[in-house]
């Protein structure tokens, strides 16, 4: 086995970085949650990373990556095959025959650990009012039944592959998937107790910030990693996500400013996200110029958007749909305008301001709205048959008490009993307060 060293050290080091940002989002989501719900809300990232691991290992890969057959029939539009379940056969192997490729373990381990966060990014929506139980029976067979099939589809020789869809990360596979998820199962569970009444403001913008941060670091493995290789495609994602990332954080600030009258660090945190979300389909196609002008639309775009399920009734509680879905909506149909392939040896599907053709535009549009429609059909299906069987949600007593107390029998902070006042109790006798001796 013949391997390119440099090229799959840093698809190890992508890997590495990818995977960090799982508990990255824990952090980000656990923060905005109240605090009752910090660790319910971490756990549900941890866990997708326990099971979609197994699923992946066992048969997950083949199915998004496998051919069937020779490729050419009309199963292998639909789904990959069965050649390596369990990743037989792979040890030995690597992505390319002529030396400038890399293990094809190390593909895979890459390929998996966007799986993995693409599960967990749902469960955003569903803060405080699910069942653990029911959180992991849905992440095994969602990524079974919508994950696998769409990464094939996109990535490994699917039917959109063929029709020449651009997603250089995972707008369409991942962000726009998970959005699609997220808004049919909280429709089908519900509204939290006391959602519009009550105030649910993050208990922890700190872990919020750091939780971006993370997310900030891991997404250069995420996008420049997507080259697969040590190229100038590689420096140009790299580029072009910290562009399009800054550039968001500072359009959502901006706007907060201006419709608010003061810019949140809240706000800075979603901004920067959005901006990856969006320049995520489109790091390795565009111009730098057209990076900083995706950041900008997505930031605007997504600081509105959040807003949305106030007026349309739907309790996405950490904004999954409004900056996931509507972010990776902003990058896959720019694409239709904006893609360059700036350094491709041969001029491919390039946009319409480039002269390319109005059909990848139509290309750009279709991939969304086709994964988006799929996802959300078998999303709302699933959560249905759970929730009729299992159930999905957690009592009305155990949400108002803590689904931390509740569920895992722990609490995020210990800090003793907290009065009204704010003071914290102390076990124990409280000494008066020593007298003060006047002289006469």
């Amino acid at each position: 086995m013949e391997i390119d060293s440099g090229s799959t050290a840093w698809m190890l080091m992508s890997t590495a970085l990818v995977l960090l940002m799982t508990p990255g989002l824990a952090f980000f989501y656990g923060g905005m949650t109240r605090a009752k719900s910090v660790l319910n809300m971490m756990m549900m990232s941890w866990v997708s990373i326990i099971v979609v691991t197994i699923a992946w290992v066992l048969y997950g890969h083949s199915l998004a990556f496998d051919a069937v057959g020779d490729g050419s029939g009309f199963l292998n539009k639909i789904i990959g095959g069965l050649d390596n379940l369990g990743l037989s056969g792979m040890v030995e192997t690597a992505t390319k025959d002529d030396g400038t490729g890399m293990p094809s373990l190390v593909f895979s381990a890459f390929q998996m650990t966007f799986a993995i966060i693409t599960v967990a990014l749902i469960s955003g929506a569903l803060a405080d009012r699910v069942k653990f139980g029911a959180w992991v029976v849905f992440a095994i067979v969602w990524a079974t039944l919508v994950y696998f099939p769409v990464a094939h589809w996109v990535w490994g020789g699917g039917w959109l592959s063929n029709l020449g869809i651009e997603d250089f990360a995972g707008g369409t596979v991942v962000h726009i998937n998970a959005g699609a998820a997220a808004l049919a199962v909280v429709l089908v569970i519900g509204k939290r107790v006391g959602w519009r009444k009550d105030p649910m403001r993050p208990h922890n913008l700190t872990l919020v910030l750091l939780g971006a941060g993370l997310l900030w670091f891991g997404w250069f493995g995420f996008n420049a990693g997507s080259e697969l290789a040590v190229d100038g495609t590689t420096g140009l994602a790299f580029m072009n996500t910290q562009i399009a990332t800054a550039v968001a954080a500072g359009a959502w600030i901006l706007v907060e400013k201006l419709r608010d009258g003061h810019s949140t660090t809240l706000g800075v945190a979603s901004g920067a996200v959005s901006g990856l979300v969006a320049i995520t389909p489109a790091c390795g196609f565009v111009d730098p110029w057209a990076a900083f002008l995706i950041g900008a639309v997505a930031g605007v775009a997504c600081a509105y958007a959040v807003g949305l399920k106030y007026k349309l009734g739907y309790d996405d509680s950490l904004d999954v749909v409004g900056v996931h879905m509507v972010g990776g909506v902003v990058g896959a149909v720019a694409l239709g305008f904006v893609s360059a392939y700036p350094l491709a040896d041969t001029a491919q599907q390039t946009g319409i301001l480039y002269g390319g053709p109005i059909s990848q535009l139509g290309v750009q549009v279709l991939g969304p709205v086709a994964v988006g429609a799929y996802s959300f059909a078998v999303s709302w299906i699933l959560a249905k048959v759970i929730d009729k069987t299992m159930g999905f949600r957690i009592t009305k007593e155990q949400e108002i008490t803590g689904v931390d107390i509740t569920t895992h029998a722990e609490t995020g902070y210990d800090l003793g009993t907290i009065h009204s006042s704010g003071v914290a109790a102390v076990s124990g006798p409280v000494p008066a307060p020593a007298s003060k001796k006047v002289d006469a």
